[in-house]
């Protein structure tokens, strides 16, 4: 993709709004599948785990990230069962935090961390360390020192020079290291570009058709202290079908058999990674947890009797698709302000307290949201209206084009929903505004998992 250097929102958009927007029914309504499953509107208000967001915004203020209990625990239940003999890994850089972790661990899945920070958590959550997996392209020496002592149990390689920093660190301390190889099987997930991961030319992994995969199997089975369990692939993220594992299992299975001829034994593990999609807008339509196992587990079985092989330990890394949906953010209205464009057209700005300090994704990757009004039910016509955060820049967008009441007014609170994954966790203090708080509701009760930074929180890092 190409937009202006200044960004995206700088380049030449429409003012009519995409061609998949629909004048809704009802503004007052709630499209279910962008919600999570406890998330309702009583009297046009929103309701989620049984809690007014006036009521939640009352105590705990806006902006607020409102997890749903429920809906998280549901849907990791969902994969759980629905990959019943995997191993599915919950995506730590997705949302993670203590209570997080704690769930996962209740709800029965692994856990995928790529730093100190995010280990750190487990660790302080008493996560299962035998359950979780280490990732990342670039893992320090501390890092992976850590992960040793602590015997995490998987740590995924990522290239020759971390092959030899695990070899030493093994020695040094001891300790055996069980490892899977990331391999690159050349094949991008009909996704975003900036979000497809297995064509060659990225930062992740050993390729196969090179024969550096190969090559680091060989390295690996080659040094004390490491303990080869797999081979490892990833094609992306926000997908909705399985055609693109399909291609990969097949390379990634074809260098499974290689190894074994070259061996004499089988690798006992594959993760086929995951990121699977879920829906942000209308025109999303994710795939449910059990249809895709069901057809992933076929395409192994079939790939691996094509090859003579016994299908491996298989896991899988559904990303998003568990705390993506499990999260809204709500927002309080501060101005509403109608610009006139060329042609007559006019496009509505409605500005709220949050921005793209709270979620960066409509300006890094031109990702489309959804909102509704959350405090009130409207009558009014609907405006084509765009949702902006209070940041100085331009490209401070956080739904592109939504259909709102014509009433909206300062006060009124915005509610915009999928924003579980890559919100909180990409989070910045641009302009020094500290992040939200997360709140968890459950039962009619809201409770604070991640407290709102203050001002004093900033300045703290300040030595000056």
């Amino acid at each position: 993709m190409r937009a202006h250097e200044a960004g995206w929102a700088h380049a030449a958009v429409s003012v009519r709004g995409p061609a998949w927007l629909r004048d809704p029914a009802d503004v007052n309504a709630l499209v279910p599948r962008l919600w999570s499953r406890t998330a309702r509107k009583v009297d046009g208000v929103l309701e989620v785990g049984g809690v007014r967001l006036p009521d939640l915004v009352a105590q705990h203020g806006s902006a607020a990230y409102v997890l749903d209990e429920e809906d998280f625990r549901s849907r990791a239940r969902d994969f759980r069962d629905g990959f019943s003999g995997f191993d599915v890994y919950y995506a730590g850089k997705a949302f993670l935090c203590t209570e997080v972790a704690r769930w996962v661990d209740q709800e029965g899945l692994h856990l995928d961390v790529c730093t100190a920070g995010e280990l750190a958590v487990a660790e302080r959550a008493g996560f299962p360390m035998d359950r979780v997996e280490l990732h990342g392209n670039n893992k320090s020496p501390h890092e992976l020192r850590r992960a040793l002592e602590l015997q995490v149990g998987r740590i995924v390689v990522d290239s020759f020079h971390e092959i030899t920093r695990l070899a030493d660190l093994a020695a040094e301390t001891g300790m055996t290291a069980r490892v899977m190889v990331r391999v690159t099987p050349g094949v991008e997930a009909h996704t975003h570009e900036y979000i497809a991961t297995a064509h060659e030319d990225q930062k992740f992994g050993f390729s196969i058709s090179s024969g550096d995969a190969m090559a680091a199997v060989r390295a690996i089975r080659e040094t004390p202290g490491l303990e080869l369990r797999g081979l490892h692939s990833h094609i992306g993220s926000q997908i909705f079908d399985t055609s693109g594992f399909e291609v990969a299992a097949r390379r990634v299975l074809a260098l499974h058999r290689q190894v074994a001829e070259e061996t004499g034994v089988q690798l006992p593990e594959l993760d086929l990674g995951g990121g699977f999609g879920i829906a942000y807008t209308t025109q999303d339509d994710p795939a449910d947890a059990a249809s895709l196992a069901a057809e992933i587990r076929t395409i192994v079985t079939e790939e691996c009797a094509a090859r003579g092989l016994e299908v491996p330990r298989l896991s899988v890394e559904p990303g998003r698709a568990i705390v993506g949906p499990s999260m809204c953010t709500v927002y309080e209205v501060g101005t509403v302000k109608a610009v006139e464009l060329d042609g007559g057209a006019v496009r509505t700005y409605v500005s709220v307290d949050g921005g793209m300090s709270d979620n960066i994704r409509t300006a890094l990757y031109d990702a489309d949201y959804s909102c509704t009004l959350a405090s009130r039910r409207s009558d009014a016509p609907v405006l084509l209206s765009r949702l902006v955060g209070k940041h100085c820049e331009a490209g401070d967008i956080v739904v592109k084009d939504e259909f709102l009441p014509g009433d909206l007014a300062p006060g009124d609170l915005v509610a915009v929903p999928g924003t579980g994954a890559y919100c909180r966790s990409m989070a910045s203090n641009y302009n020094h505004v500290p992040r939200p708080a997360v709140v968890a509701v459950r039962d009619g009760v809201a409770r604070v998992v991640v407290r709102r930074e203050t001002l004093e929180d900033l300045l703290l890092t300040d030595v000056g």
